[in-house]
């Protein structure tokens, strides 16, 4: 791979928050050191790992000199994006998962669709499939989504999940980062799913995003992942607490550009959808004071306030309507 000029920064920087990535970070920097893309920086951010990928890690930034590794005390995924995004020096930047895989040129058409409609926001398609299996499927069908022409982040957010099949996920993409510096745009920490407020809020004030539906990427599912974990109890109180506050959040940011670009009505029903995803986990809980803790935390967090004020459609008006009903019905006095 041909390295950047040294006086000149490089068109992607590619930021890797790092967790005891074990087996799959073997293969997926094998994947990152095939990209045909010539002009890139690679972070890689060492969260505190205690297995043998921090070792790795070090070796490949000894073997490669566009590759360094910032060590740090374990702190989640979001802080480990932000240390990267202070010393990242590209155009563009990106954030892949430690355990996934790239295809060889995603990063290439992506920046070539970028210099060529001066976009701040590129997008791909991505295969799903479940680890230790080779069954992919595309993440976002494409009889659900095709690729676009030039959209404001805006449109282009109101379309994506206008489909119900959009995922909220940065490594989909690579974003300008002159851009993320403007809007001072930092990962919440310790928030689960913390992808969805910041996406949010960056196509919000995206001028230029282009999608193409090409899979560019292969995105594993694995059982121990946060979002496919089974919690119960006091375990699921605190799980469903992420969903509040990103629902306080898309509130919050939906309020502060309602006035300055169209918001489409998919963008208001994401509120509404993230906080109805606490009343279905509150419906299978099986301990009783786990339920009403979750009835409780629903509550006094304003959140039926915040959905109301979000809903669209008539579909999702019954659904709110509904579940809101069950969910006083079932709080003790």
């Amino acid at each position: 791979m041909m390295l950047h000029p040294e006086a000149s920064a490089p068109e992607l920087s590619v930021i890797i928050p790092m967790y005891n990535a074990g087996a799959s970070f073997e293969p997926f920097m094998a994947s990152l050191l095939s990209q045909t893309l010539q002009s890139l920086e690679i972070i890689i951010v060492n969260d505190g790992s205690t297995d043998e990928s921090a070792a790795m890690a070090h070796r490949y930034a000894a073997e490669h000199a566009h590759i360094q590794v910032i060590d740090q005390q374990n702190g989640g995924v979001s802080r480990a994006r932000n240390a990267g995004l202070a010393v990242a020096t590209g155009q563009y930047v990106t954030f892949p998962d430690a355990d996934d895989k790239l295809y060889p040129e995603i990063y290439s058409k992506l920046m070539a669709m970028a210099r060529t409609d001066d976009l701040d926001v590129a997008q791909c398609n991505a295969e799903r499939v479940f680890w230790g299996g080779d069954n992919a499927k595309p993440l976002i069908p494409t009889d659900r989504l095709q690729s676009t022409l030039v959209l404001s982040g805006a449109e282009w957010l109101g379309k994506a999940l206008a489909t119900n099949r959009y995922l909220h996920v940065v490594w989909l993409g690579i974003y300008r980062r002159a851009l993320i510096e403007e809007l001072n745009l930092l990962f919440e920490p310790g928030l689960h799913h913390q992808d969805i407020p910041w996406t949010t809020e960056l196509m919000l004030n995206a001028r230029r995003v282009r999608y193409t539906d090409e899979v560019m990427y292969r995105y594993y599912v694995h059982d121990q992942s946060i979002s496919n974990q089974k919690r119960t109890g006091m375990r699921n109180v605190e799980y469903q607490r992420h969903y509040l506050k990103i629902a306080r959040m898309l509130d919050e940011i939906n309020l502060r550009y309602k006035n300055k670009v169209k918001i489409a009505p998919s963008i208001y029903r994401q509120v509404t959808k993230e906080a109805l995803t606490v009343c279905h986990s509150i419906r299978r809980e099986p301990d009783a004071d786990a339920r009403q803790a979750m009835i409780a935390d629903l509550i006094t967090s304003k959140t039926p306030r915040r959905m109301m004020r979000n809903a669209r459609g008539v579909r999702q008006w019954y659904q709110l309507l509904l579940w809101l009903g069950r969910i006083y019905r079932w709080r003790k006095a």
